[in-house]
């Protein structure tokens, strides 16, 4: 009950601070790699479920430029293989380490995106290995109560990495796109989770409260 109450009084100070438009980013990175079937509903849902002023778009974001450090969320996605320079890996890096946050799932539960992914993970962040995320942790139930991470009807692990004492990055290797809310895209063979767009959601808020 404390925590709920601790994370009502964070979201009414935001509400009314006044602060500009709140922009969430969808990065782009590599050979001007990014994504295309990424529904940005759930930035509309948060706006009327906290009351705080958040586009209801995303703002296309290069990795490599300073534009990353203005937006507290961004979604990184795309399909087939990829590397980040060496400049988007230090932004990358930076980004987490001053409070952003990420979330990452590859289109279509591409597996050459994956491993891609995670090689440029371990990259840039060789200290902080993904671990995987219980069911108990605070991002399953800020805005939603989640008890159980199905896709296709089969039970989903999704993983993050903590910096800090603050989870910076939430990674699945199945979709988290909610591509059905996405225009003229579909899973296409991929694994999308049940429910990607609840999940998106509270990753927002915890995002905006940590």
């Amino acid at each position: 009950m404390k925590a709920i109450f601790t994370f009502l009084i964070v979201l009414i100070g935001l509400a009314r601070a006044g602060e500009p438009q709140i922009v969430c980013g969808n990065l782009v990175y590599g050979k001007n790699q990014t994504s295309v079937c990424f529904a940005d509903k759930f930035l509309t849902t948060t706006a009327h479920s906290t009351g705080l002023n958040i586009a209801p778009r995303f703002a296309r974001v290069k990795l490599a430029t300073d534009e990353v450090f203005s937006t507290p969320l961004c979604v990184f996605t795309g399909e087939g293989d990829f590397s980040l320079s060496e400049a988007e890996r230090n932004n990358l890096k930076r980004y987490v380490r001053n409070g952003g946050f990420v979330i990452v799932s590859p289109g279509c539960s591409d597996a050459a995106w994956n491993k891609a992914f995670r090689r440029e993970l371990a990259a840039v962040f060789p200290a902080y290995p993904l671990e995987p995320l219980s069911m108990d942790h605070e991002l399953f139930s800020m805005v939603n109560k989640i008890t159980e991470i199905k896709a296709s009807r089969k039970t989903v692990q999704l993983y993050g990495i903590t910096v800090n004492d603050r989870l910076a990055i939430l990674y699945s290797p199945e979709g988290l796109n909610d591509s059905s809310n996405a225009k003229g895209c579909c899973c296409c063979g991929g694994s999308q989770i049940n429910d990607c767009a609840k999940i998106n959601e509270n990753a927002l808020v915890y995002a905006l409260v940590h």
